[in-house]
């Protein structure tokens, strides 16, 4: 049997802030196990608060577990190793205004240890990949949320990672942008690579995913595979509202 690429054992985090003399604290997560196989899409879902850029962060090392373990690539976490076998799309990504697509292709090439006599080339092929080679020296305030969208996912690409963590990839994307982005996700995978993203349009979630889990304040408190919604289009969203409701959650808003 294959090992997990991911896995986390009793996963918590509880955020604590302090005021005047009084404390409060939150639960960003509470006892999550999860595990990913290699070649994977896992979908990450719930409500805004629930609890995934939390997980996702956790596992990337961005925060510290108040409880629990990640490990990545059987390896416990935190581990440079595993992290550089790791790409990473933030929901909202951020790139300097004056710089040109390729520079800050050039830039995470850097930063991703890609060797320097292989950057130009990397650059050039991960560009193709996105389908970005004609807005390549376009600067970053003259692209579009779309390309801005397929250049956080090819900076996460750069250094060829066997596993990518998307948060919210599809947020926000017209539908040209939804398709192709899907596309290039179905594609990736079809590569080899083991994909772990969120996303609040279950619509295109259960087109692509293999499976998903469903958080609900904090906790992971169901686990489906395709098999379990693909019998009928919009199954997924009724499964999830069923799933969120009967655990007390009633609003969004």
């Amino acid at each position: 049997m294959t090992d997990p690429v991911l896995q986390t054992f009793e996963l918590s985090k509880v955020y604590k802030k302090s005021h005047l003399w009084k404390s409060k604290t939150t639960i960003g997560l509470k006892d999550v196990n999860l595990s990913i196989a290699p070649g994977e899409i896992f979908g990450l879902l719930g409500q805004n608060g629930a609890g995934k850029t939390t997980a996702l962060k956790l596992i990337l090392g961005l925060l510290f577990p108040t409880h629990g373990s990640i490990h990545l690539f059987d390896k416990k976490m935190p581990n440079r190793q595993s992290i550089q076998k790791t790409g990473f799309v933030p929901e909202v990504p951020y790139f300097p205004k004056y710089l040109t697509v390729k520079e800050i292709l050039q830039f995470y090439g850097t930063l991703s240890s890609v060797p320097k006599e292989e950057i130009h080339r990397k650059t050039s092929e991960t560009l193709q990949l996105v389908k970005m080679t004609e807005h390549q020296h376009k600067k970053i305030k003259e692209c579009s949320k779309g390309m801005l969208q397929r250049l956080s996912l090819a900076q996460s690409l750069i250094h060829n990672p066997s596993l990518l963590i998307l948060d919210e990839p599809i947020t926000g994307l017209d539908p040209l942008g939804l398709n192709e982005m899907r596309d290039l996700i179905t594609q990736l995978n079809g590569q080899g690579k083991t994909i772990l993203f969120s996303s609040h349009i279950l619509a295109e979630v259960e087109r692509i995913a293999h499976r998903v889990g469903i958080l609900v304040e904090g906790k992971l408190v169901k686990v489906l595979e395709a098999k379990d919604w693909s019998h009928k289009p919009g199954a997924l969203e009724e499964i999830y509202v069923d799933t969120v409701r009967q655990h007390g959650v009633t609003d969004s808003l």
